[in-house]
């Protein structure tokens, strides 16, 4: 059996009127604060959607951004090039080369799907609103004008005090200890050959024309590398006869 409902106050004639004059009161006391706009530009929140900025260096044609969009207002144009191989006797590669990068604004809902399908992190919001045209038309802004605006997008925010490091940072810290280790240990061996170097007895020359090498003397007539008499050369007959 459902519950009767609690009883309600009777609404006094004209509580409304009395609300709606209260808050017209208490506007009224108050300053009036106009924004002298464009003289002062507004203080736009971080994450304004304005205008959307390319960083073209980004961009691989992969055209996820053009199919995404749900208003069909994103033109991409690319060719292909064929890259020479890395090393020799490798094989040759083609990679895409971006011709033309067009936002039709006049189309765009700011929805910003784009942004978040881009794997490469090639497109960005910039906080620009003042674009306006005389010309639907001219509202189609090319790549040139899109990098302009990608100069105006604010620095991410920082992460939280407990947040984890991202993964390419991580990534790219593990990268650079592990050369910096690869260095040190490199380092370490070169310095350890030169006291090796420096350590090793030198030969010191006697007066007999042999040279002493910690206490052992080489003969002249000895093989250095074996240890064994040389053979005496033949004499020549000449020498006798003469």
């Amino acid at each position: 059996m459902a519950e009767p409902l609690p009883p309600t106050r009777p609404r006094i004639p004209g509580s409304g009127l009395a609300k709606g004059l209260a808050v017209t009161l208490r506007t009224m006391t108050k300053k009036t604060v106009t924004a002298q706009y464009p003289d002062a530009q507004p203080e736009l929140p971080p994450r304004s959607r304005g205008v959307i900025g390319l960083f073209e260096e980004n961009c691989t044609v992969c055209m996820l951004c053009a199919r995404e969009c749900p208003d069909w207002c994103i033109y991409i144009d690319s060719h292909k090039e064929t890259v020479p191989p890395a090393a020799p006797g490798g094989r040759e590669r083609s990679r895409n080369v971006l011709d033309r990068f067009a936002i039709d604004f006049s189309l765009c809902m700011y929805c910003g799907i784009c942004i978040e399908v881009c794997p490469f992190d090639a497109l960005f919001w910039s906080p620009e609103f003042e674009y306006a045209e005389t010309d639907i038309h001219e509202l189609t802004h090319e790549r040139d004008k899109l990098r302009e605006w990608m100069w105006t997008v604010p620095a991410p925010p920082a992460l939280d005090p407990g947040a984890e490091e991202p993964k390419e940072l991580a990534a790219a810290r593990k990268t650079a200890d592990k050369l910096a280790a690869e260095a040190a240990t490199a380092a370490e061996a070169a310095e350890l050959a030169a006291q090796t170097a420096e350590q090793a007895p030198q030969p010191e020359p006697r007066a007999d024309g042999t040279t002493t090498t910690t206490g052992t003397t080489t003969d002249p007539t000895t093989d250095p590398t074996t240890g064994t008499p040389e053979p005496s050369k033949p004499s020549d007959p000449q020498d006798g006869a003469s």
